[in-house]
């Protein structure tokens, strides 16, 4: 079973029980093709090749890079087994050899592939006896920190990391094979990560408390991140404070780094609410790189969407007992609301592009609006 989930301007892909991300572009396998036969046809000149391509997965490379090559050409195949699941095996058999008479042919391995070479020695092993004129090797992917043998690799289209991939030709337990692009292995497999938005006195803080139990995600509140760092002196609070002292704004670098740091803390944790960051496209553009860098996503913003003279009800009748000035003026208290719709506004177009945006009625009992938020959160 397949199954395709968003994934900001990509996808995610679920294969069996294990999901993977976007990782090299059908665009960019063309171009390594195109790169592939230059290359080859360059040394070769006008001598008609043998092309052997090794199946399974490289039925897809070799029916493209035939196709590109403009001279003549041969082409067969040999199909070995070296991969168990996710892991490459030590033991490679041989299951279907050649059929034809290679004696003074010049042949070129076309593998989709090269990680540890164990099937690239097989190979050698296989042409040692079958008196070619010369034996090449082409890869599309060649993993050199993988790579445990000496035999020269003489075309590589793309080098790239020790992570398992999937897609074009390329399978995990026999899915994934059909997929035009390249997908590696996905290290977070199950993170709920949510952007929380609502107007002052919304309840958001409220509501933060209880999802924060009901789904043991971390609540990372902006305002809590940064008071922490300043009281405890830390190199960001102190960075932070040198900018609050001049009257100027924190940079959007210093905030993503406190974040960071509060991710790194919590590395084992089910996912995140996000309190009050981001505010701009910018900073939205900034925590979805970082997430990305921890393997994971931002997978909605939630605003709680209550009517302006409620709120203003409900912060004057809280400034009575929090001791707060700004719940005490009502002039304030409607620019603070005035605030939070010029910077939601900007969001909410950000998040709606990725169809990530979920406006969630703020009126009713707490329970009522957790029910609520639960349902949004539940379809995710």
């Amino acid at each position: 079973m397949i199954i395709f989930v968003p994934f900001k301007a990509k996808k995610v892909i679920k294969l069996h029980d294990t999901y993977f991300k976007p990782f090299i572009t059908a665009q960019q396998i063309e171009a390594a093709i195109d790169t592939l036969v230059s290359q080859i046809l360059a040394d070769l000149g006008d001598e008609i090749p043998v092309f052997v391509g090794v199946l399974n997965g490289s039925f897809m490379f070799v029916s493209d890079f035939v196709k590109k090559y403009p001279k003549p050409c041969e082409v067969t195949f040999i199909k070995l087994a070296s991969y168990e699941g996710v892991k490459s095996s030590e033991d490679i058999q041989r299951l279907i050899g050649l059929t034809q008479d290679l004696t003074g042919r010049t042949v070129v391995i076309l593998e989709d592939i090269i990680d540890t070479g164990n099937t690239l020695g097989e190979i050698h092993r296989i042409f040692k006896n079958e008196a070619v004129k010369a034996l090449r090797i082409a890869t599309l992917f060649h993993k050199p920190e993988a790579y445990k043998k000496d035999f020269k690799l003489h075309y590589i289209g793309i080098k790239i990391p020790n992570r398992f991939i999937v897609g074009y030709g390329l399978d995990y337990n026999n899915l994934g094979r059909n997929l035009p692009e390249v997908y590696q292995i996905k290290d977070t497999q199950h993170m709920t990560n949510l952007v929380l938005f609502g107007p002052p006195g919304a309840g958001k803080g409220t509501q933060a408390d209880f999802l924060k139990e009901k789904y043991n995600l971390v609540h990372i509140s902006t305002g809590d991140v940064f008071r922490y760092n300043i009281k405890n002196e830390t190199a960001l609070g102190v960075l932070a404070k040198s900018y609050i002292d001049k009257g100027a704004l924190v940079p959007d670098e210093v905030t993503i780094d406190m974040l960071n740091a509060e991710v790194e803390k919590n590395a084992d944790a089910n996912g995140f609410i996000f309190d009050g960051f981001p505010r701009t496209n910018a900073q939205a553009k900034a925590l979805d790189a970082l997430m990305d860098e921890k393997d994971s996503q931002i997978n909605a913003m939630i605003a709680l969407e209550v009517e302006d003279e409620v709120l203003v009800q409900r912060l004057l009748e809280r400034g009575k007992t929090s001791g707060r000035a700004d719940d005490a003026d009502e002039t304030v208290i409607r620019n603070r609301i005035k605030v939070y719709y010029d910077e939601t506004a900007i969001l909410k177009d950000y998040f709606s592009a990725q169809d990530k945006y979920h406006g969630v009625d703020g009126v009713g009992s707490i329970e009522t609006i957790t029910a609520r938020l639960s349902t949004v959160i539940d379809s995710l």
